[in-house]
């Protein structure tokens, strides 16, 4: 039995509920890990920025940036952090609000079927040892608890959103992922 994930929540995350989800459609089970990047303001890691955006409580006016993403209501599943530390926003089982209009495999809607994972980073900058340890085994417990996820089932933001997504970007070394999640699957 996996019980790294108990009612769509991963115990070992700490839980910052988000309002941004809704509910997954009729029978409509995760099948899909996608990843992304995100820092906010852009390249500015550390602080609680990104957390105060996926709940709606972020001071627009606190950083020019901010005026381009005013009022959205965007959320993740997951955030790892720079550090590694893991934060859950939506559980699991819902579907939030972090692909916006996106395709895969001939599915639209991707948020009704994936996860979405942010890494706390940008296109330019290399991730850390401790956000790939993370990511790496979060993929794991996933895989194990979901039947419909696997390793191949496992993409970036910018494969389901061409031209209007880039995340995770170059800095997002895939070879050194899929290496240590099929070294983790083993064991």
């Amino acid at each position: 039995m996996n019980d790294a994930i108990q009612q769509g929540w991963l115990r070992e995350a700490r839980r910052v509920p988000s309002p941004n989800h809704g509910p997954r459609p009729s029978g409509c089970a995760p099948d899909l890990l996608v990843i992304h990047n995100i820092s906010l303001p852009p390249r500015c890691y550390g602080g609680d920025c990104i957390e105060r955006f996926f709940t709606n409580r972020l001071d627009w006016d606190e950083h020019p940036y901010f005026a381009e993403i005013r009022g959205l209501q965007v959320s993740a599943h997951i955030l790892i952090r720079r550090g590694g530390e893991v934060l859950q926003f939506v559980s699991f089982d819902d579907r939030a609000w972090h692909a916006g209009q996106s395709c895969y495999d001939g599915r639209d809607n991707c948020n009704d079927f994936s996860i979405g994972v942010e890494l706390e980073g940008s296109d330019e900058d290399p991730y850390t040892d401790a956000q790939y340890q993370a990511l790496v085994a979060l993929s794991a417990q996933l895989i194990a608890y979901y039947p419909g996820l696997s390793a191949q089932r496992i993409t970036g933001h910018s494969d389901i959103a061409p031209g209007r997504k880039t995340d995770p970007g170059p800095a997002f070394d895939w070879s050194r992922y899929r290496t240590q999640l099929a070294k983790a699957s083993m064991a």
